[in-house]
C-alpha cells in the first residue's frame, strides 16, 4: 500500500504543481477569462487518463491467462521505462519548470481558446498517463486481491491536491529539488520491484525461460501471507522466491539507476526550488 501511497503522490502532485502554475499565472496576469478552457483542458485529460486505466484493467480480463501475463509483463517493463525517464527528467527541469509552462501559456493565450485547452491538456494528460500505465503495472504486481493497493493510490492523490492547493494559497514552501530527489529515489526501488515482477509475468507466458530457476527460496522464513511478507510485498514488490532472473533484472536496473539518479549533479540543485505559491 506504501508503494502505491508514494506512485499517486508523487505523480499527483506533479500533475497538481502544473495546475498551479498555469492557474496562478492567468489569475496573476489578470487573464481569469481564460480559466476556463483551462479547466475544459484539465478535464478532459483526466478522463482520458481514467479511460486508460479502466481499458487496461478490464480489457486485459477478457484475454487468456498466457495473453495476461504477456501484456501485464510488457507493460510493466514499459512502465518501468516512462517512470524512469520522468524521474531524471524531473530532477533536471524542477528549477525551470514554471518558467517553462509560463512561455507555453502566453503562446497558447495569443493562439486562442482552442491552444488553451491543447495546453493544459498536454501538460496534465502525460502525468495523468503516466500515472494510470505505472499505477496498474504497480497493483497488478501486488496481486493480493485486496483494495489496499488502490486505496494506496487514492490517498497519495488526495495528498497530492490537498498539497497543491496548499501551494497555491501560499499556506506550504518546500524544497522541490530535495522532496523529487528523495521521492524519485524511493520510486526507483518501487520500479526495481515492477520490472522484476514483469519479467516473472513475461517467463509465466512463456516468452522468456527459466520460470523453474530460483535464486533462492525463503518462504518458510518469509512466508507470502504473513503480515511482514505482505508489508514487504506492498512496500517493495519482494518475492520469497524469485527466479534468478528476477533477481538479476532488479540489480542491473537498481543499483546503476540509483547510482546515476543520486550522483551529485542530482543533488546539487540549489536555489529557487520552492513550490510555486501565488504572488504577492
Amino acid at each position: 500500500m506504501f508503494s502505491n501511497y508514494l506512485i499517486g503522490l508523487r505523480e499527483g502532485l506533479e500533475a497538481s504543481l502544473v495546475v498551479c502554475i498555469l492557474i496562478a499565472y492567468l489569475v496573476k496576469t489578470d487573464r481569469r477569462d481564460a480559466l476556463k478552457p483551462i479547466w475544459m483542458g484539465i478535464g478532459v485529460a483526466v478522463a482520458l487518463s481514467l479511460g486508460f486505466g479502466c481499458v487496461l484493467e478490464f480489457g486485459s480480463q477478457e484475454l487468456t491467462f498466457q495473453a495476461q501475463e504477456a501484456l501485464g509483463g510488457s507493460l510493466s517493463v514499459l512502465a518501468v521505462a516512462l517512470v524512469t525517464w520522468m524521474v531524471f527528467w524531473m530532477r533536471r527541469t524542477a528549477r525551470h519548470l514554471k518558467a517553462e509552462l509560463h512561455g507555453r501559456l502566453d503562446a497558447a493565450l495569443a493562439m486562442g481558446t482552442g491552444a488553451l485547452v491543447a495546453t493544459a491538456f498536454l501538460a496534465v494528460g502525460r502525468e495523468g498517463l503516466e500515472t494510470a500505465l505505472f499505477v496498474w503495472a504497480s497493483v497488478h504486481a501486488a496481486g493480493d486481491g485486496t483494495p489496499r493497493p488502490l486505496l494506496g493510490v487514492a490517498l497519495g492523490l488526495a495528498t497530492a491536491v490537498l498539497l497543491g492547493w496548499l501551494f497555491y494559497r501560499g499556506a506550504l514552501r518546500i524544497n522541490l529539488a530535495k522532496f523529487f530527489t528523495w521521492t524519485g529515489g524511493m520510486l526507483v526501488i518501487v520500479a526495481a520491484g515492477v520490472l522484476a515482477y514483469g519479467f516473472h509475468d513475461l517467463q509465466e507466458a512463456d516468452f522468456l525461460p527459466g520460470l523453474t530457476n530460483k535464486a533462492f527460496d525463503i518462504s518458510g522464513t518469509i512466508p507470502p501471507d504473513s503480515w511482514y511478507g505482505t508489508l514487504l510485498k506492498g512496500v517493495f514488490n519482494f518475492q520469497p522466491d524469485p527466479t534468478v532472473l528476477q533477481v538479476t533484472v532488479w540489480l542491473l536496473y537498481l543499483v546503476p539507476t540509483l547510482v546515476l539518479f543520486l550522483a551529485p549533479a542530482g543533488l546539487g540543485q540549489r536555489g529557487t526550488n520552492s513550490a510555486p505559491a501565488r504572488d504577492r
